[in-house]
């Protein structure tokens, strides 16, 4: 089962690169929707690994690495020459990959 899980995490992780690099992501209505998509996108993944992995350091390892990837699309999506570059992308990608550990820890709280 946690193979699956596993395997469900990284195809969501692809989902994230690919709908960061496509000409034509979906448009969400809103204001700042973009944003609001980057934090929960994020958040969701962090939580997601943070429920599979309890240590301290895969939790850190992970958090470094969404947050990377999330620094490395803006700069591939400004190389794309369709998509746009967005410090506040980046921020809002970071603050998911906190809110997802958070929601991960006070899930997990009291498990052993």
């Amino acid at each position: 089962m946690r193979a699956l899980l596993l395997a469900g995490g990284w195809l969501y992780a692809v989902a994230i690169i690919w709908l960061s690099l496509t000409p034509s992501p979906p448009q969400v209505d809103i204001e700042s929707g973009d944003k609001l998509g980057h934090f929960l996108a994020y958040g969701l993944l962090m939580f997601w690994f943070g429920l599979l992995y309890r240590s301290w350091n895969a939790r850190i390892a992970y958090a470094a690495g969404w947050i990377a990837l999330g620094v490395g699309l803006e700069f591939a999506q400004r190389a794309t020459g369709y998509r746009s570059f967005e410090l506040a992308d980046m921020a809002a990608d970071a603050l998911g990959v906190l809110l997802g550990w958070g929601a991960a820890a006070a899930a997990l709280r009291g498990r052993a």
